[in-house]
């Protein structure tokens, strides 16, 4: 049974965050939730000044983001706690817009009917746990339900520091 996942926030790390995870049978990215309408997230999508033009097929078709066989829904919901993340089933949220950081905030989508959350920025305040992966991902426990994946400078440093 596949993963279900939605993205809140599409800028770089939220469309990095897509691209990591669409080719990945075992994820079911249900839905995008950004101000940007799905035309300008499919040109977001495939045309990336850093890291080049996206190999998979991209476009927009109404309120839907279509990259390669992947449909996914485009929403525009400045409130998280008015997503209909129960409605859709999602399991994860990715919580790439910077904005909800803290605790509260992040909340909002369990609130929504999310199940779990990851931050993909540092928190403002304690969460139930900070992972980087290869460091101290065995830290992770399944009641876990708002995770930070710390920083992005954090992520590189980390694991040449472990050594």
């Amino acid at each position: 049974m596949a993963i279900k996942v939605a993205i809140n926030g599409f800028g770089r790390i939220g469309r990095l965050v897509f691209k990591a995870m669409q080719s990945d049978k075992n994820i079911e990215i249900l839905a995008i939730n950004d101000l940007t309408d799905a035309k300008t997230l499919a040109f977001l999508l495939k045309y990336d000044s850093v890291h080049g033009r996206y190999p998979v097929a991209v476009h927009a078709d109404g309120d839907t983001l279509v990259a390669g066989n992947r449909h996914v829904k485009v929403l525009s919901e400045k409130d998280p706690a008015k997503l209909p993340w129960k409605a859709l089933g999602v399991d994860y949220v990715i919580e790439s817009t910077g904005i909800f950081s803290t605790r509260e905030k992040m909340g909002w989508h369990i609130q929504a009917g999310a199940k779990k959350v990851i931050l993909t920025a540092p928190a403002k305040d304690q969460l139930d746990n900070t992972v980087v992966m290869g460091v101290n991902d065995d830290t992770l426990k399944a009641d876990h339900r708002l995770v930070s994946n710390a920083s992005c400078t954090t992520n590189c440093l980390a694991p040449v520091a472990k050594v």
